[in-house]
């Protein structure tokens, strides 16, 4: 299965490893053309490309014509901002494109306790995995 792995770009060293790992159960990881750029830097340096990438590169669109060649989204979602199971704007707005194209949508970690958006993420009914990626499927 194609998984297209989205996340905030905070948390590029942990999509770079999911994404490995995938592979050895034998799905094929999508991810943005921008995530080994974030690999290494601090927060403020990946805030500051994120904004760059974003502005003058269009990033977001550019990373959803990645995503939609996969079969289902994996949304990695740690904690950001002393607030657990972070997702953020941009990513809210990926997990929707693909719930409105019909892909399956797999979390990392459970729904955020975010209220201005948590009951928009449980309406997709998004298949929480805990970070065990044979759940898969």
């Amino acid at each position: 299965m194609k998984i297209g792995i989205i996340g905030s770009m905070h948390f590029s060293e942990k999509m770079l490893e999911i994404a490995e790992n995938l592979k050895a159960f034998g799905h094929e990881p999508l991810l943005s053309n921008f995530v080994v750029s974030f690999s290494g830097k601090n927060d403020k340096e990946k805030e500051r490309l994120k904004l760059d990438q974003k502005f003058n590169e269009d990033a977001m669109r550019r990373d959803w014509d990645t995503m939609k060649e996969a079969d289902a989204l994996l949304v990695v979602n740690l904690e950001r901002h002393g607030i657990p199971n972070y997702i953020g704007g941009n990513t809210l707005f990926e997990l929707a494109a693909g719930y409105f194209a019909g892909k399956k949508i797999f979390l990392w970690n459970p729904i955020p306790d975010i209220r201005y958006y948590k009951s928009e993420i449980e309406a997709v009914r998004p298949i929480i995995i805990n970070g065990n990626l044979s759940k898969i499927s």
